[in-house]
């Protein structure tokens, strides 16, 4: 199997594993959403038609993809090549940032989380869902130790050993809920996750 047969495979997999979650999650979102890293658009479905995606996607390979989709859900696209890390979006501008299995292979997960504290309004809200390093002494824990270099390379840079949820509850926001859950899926370092809501 070639290594985009893999992603895409995993890709699926994994949307039919977190429909239901990222249902709630994102229901109520504002009119305009800054999401990091949309890719090729698979979180458009939750956003109501006639709304704005403001998406920082620094991968120009993800651009065609996702205009498409946004056409196709009559949602209003404002594309930016820039890394998470620097938005380049004004300080206190922003009502709600998404992100989707995102945190896991960006550079550095602490200034993205600083760089989303920075544009969110006071009030406003950071939702997630992300794949997260497992309980230390786990079989999970484990095969995610074993694999991660074979991981990183198949799954284009994506970690399975970050502790996205520490790195969330040390970003400073005035408020988190967390759950942590597991997927059922057969790729065993990627069934450890967390979802939740942050408030600036």
């Amino acid at each position: 199997m070639l290594r985009g047969d893999r992603h895409s495979r995993l890709r699926g997999d994994r949307e039919r594993n977190l429909r239901s979650r990222k249902q709630q999650l994102f229901a109520g979102l504002p009119r305009e959403v800054v999401e990091i890293g949309p890719g090729v658009g698979a979180n458009l479905r939750y956003l109501p038609s006639g709304s704005t995606l403001v998406a920082i996607e620094p991968n120009r390979y993800m651009h065609g993809r996702l205009i498409e989709a946004a056409q196709r859900r009559g949602v209003r696209l404002d594309l930016r090549e820039r890394m998470a890390e620097q938005t380049d979006i004004a300080d206190s501008s922003v009502d709600s940032v998404i992100s989707s299995l995102v945190l896991c292979s960006v550079h550095d997960p602490v200034a993205v989380l600083a760089e989303v504290r920075r544009i969110l309004r006071p009030g406003g809200t950071f939702r997630f869902l992300e794949h997260v390093v497992a309980a230390p002494g786990t079989p999970t824990r484990l095969a995610q130790r074993m694999l991660r270099r074979p991981w990183a390379w198949t799954f284009e840079g994506c970690s399975c050993e970050r502790d996205l949820e520490q790195s969330v509850r040390a970003a400073g926001f005035a408020t988190l809920t967390v759950e942590r859950y597991r997927v059922h899926t057969p790729f065993l370092p990627f069934n450890t996750h967390i979802a939740g809501i942050a408030r600036a």
